[in-house]
């Protein structure tokens, strides 16, 4: 078994993920703060505070599910294997990093959407004055 072909694969795999995270990870938090803020009413302390610690917490686990999966099993003896090896790792993790996006996207609809009926529940509890 040739270590050198496992050895490059971890050296192309690991900046690829780490970029592909980031990537991912840095358009999904900055356009969200437009939720964030729909749904704390505006109150942008609040919204920027609970954006970073969604963002703090999709970094955790998507770039620990990145390491916890990278080990290679195969034997790579060819740069073709190791191309195929490499196309399934990261390909697998780009599967799992896009539902990862669209869950986050779920929970920040869901939340919009949580906030819009408290609001709404909360001015058709308002009495009306009477003249």
């Amino acid at each position: 078994m040739n270590t050198s072909y496992h050895f490059t694969a971890y050296l192309i795999y690991l900046p690829v993920v780490i970029v592909l995270t980031w990537y991912v990870a840095h358009i999904l938090f900055r356009n969200s703060k437009v939720f964030m803020l729909d749904i704390f009413n505006g109150k942008a302390e609040i919204a920027i505070a609970t954006n970073k610690l969604f963002e703090t917490g999709f970094y955790l686990l998507n770039l620990g599910f990145a390491f916890w999966v990278m080990e290679i099993i195969h034997t790579i003896d060819t740069p073709r294997t190791m191309l195929e090896v490499l196309s399934t790792k990261i390909g697998g993790y780009c599967v799992y990093l896009g539902i990862s996006l669209f869950f986050n996207l779920y929970l920040f609809f869901r939340g919009r959407r949580i906030s819009k009926e408290r609001a709404r529940l909360a001015t058709a509890a308002v009495p009306v004055p009477k003249d």
